[in-house]
């Protein structure tokens, strides 16, 4: 695309959390954005069918990228891998319709836009090159320079997801955004998302977790979701602990 945005919210890692993503979708900001962007992990998760639906009722102010948890998902429908590293993808990918799983299949890695005050943009999900390799707050300029390698020069910003943690932060002169998990968030409860254009703004939208995990309880045959939705809708993973976790795929 060649026309220029002004103001775009940015949802990653959705994860298949239908309250969570109601709850971003009814921010005013967001109903006035120009569009909205997903990075990917959309529906690995408890309601990935009725998440789906909902982005796509939105029309075409969605534009789609998909994450390494959305490509899992279609590879198990399609006989292409015998099981998922997330205990929840074999559930979500068996909950997904047909022409959903076609609809997953054909999303794009990384998408480019501009956008007004930050020129031209690029979207993924982890990284521009992989959909899950591992960049943090706190990655050495080295691994920067290794990932970032390749990329058009005129490219200013890199908005990615995957790690489940907002940040803003420089790297080899690109701004690099990640708005943090919509529906599985670590460090702090709520659900994560960014606007961006003309800068780059963090939010966090608050929502009623005990409710929303009642919800899924009530609504989603997973056979753990009690468990599943009560550790990461309330984030008890903390930062500390999940920076420490990822911190060898980031080559520490």
């Amino acid at each position: 695309m060649t026309d220029e945005h002004g103001r775009l919210a940015v949802l990653s890692d959705i994860h298949g959390v239908l309250p969570a993503l109601e709850a971003v979708l009814a921010e005013p900001e967001v109903a006035a954005a120009d569009r909205i962007v997903l990075t990917g992990d959309i529906t690995a998760g408890p309601q990935p069918s009725e998440v789906l639906d909902l982005l796509r009722e939105q029309g075409d102010r969605v534009l789609w990228v998909g994450g390494n948890a959305d490509r899992e998902l279609v590879e198990y429908r399609r006989g292409e891998r015998t099981e998922i590293p997330d205990p929840i993808g074999p559930f979500a990918a068996q909950a997904l319709r047909a022409d959903q799983v076609d609809f997953l299949a054909a999303l794009p890695r990384t998408l480019t836009l501009d956008v007004r005050g930050l020129g031209k943009v690029l979207f993924c999900h982890a990284t521009p090159r992989d959909d899950e390799e591992v960049v943090l707050v706190d990655s050495r300029p080295e691994r920067w320079t290794e990932v970032l390698t390749g990329l058009d020069p005129g490219i200013g910003t890199v908005v990615c997801g995957h790690t489940h943690m907002p940040y803003i932060r420089l790297a080899n002169g690109r701004l690099v955004v990640n708005p943090g998990s919509v529906g599985m968030p670590y460090g702090r409860p709520g659900a994560h998302w960014c606007l961006l254009g003309p800068g780059a703004d963090l939010r966090v939208t608050p929502y009623d977790v005990p409710a929303a995990v009642a919800r899924l309880v009530r609504e989603c045959a997973y056979p753990d979701i009690a468990e599943w939705a009560e550790y990461f809708l309330y984030a008890r993973a903390t930062d500390t602990e999940v920076l420490r976790v990822f911190g060898p795929g980031d080559g520490r």
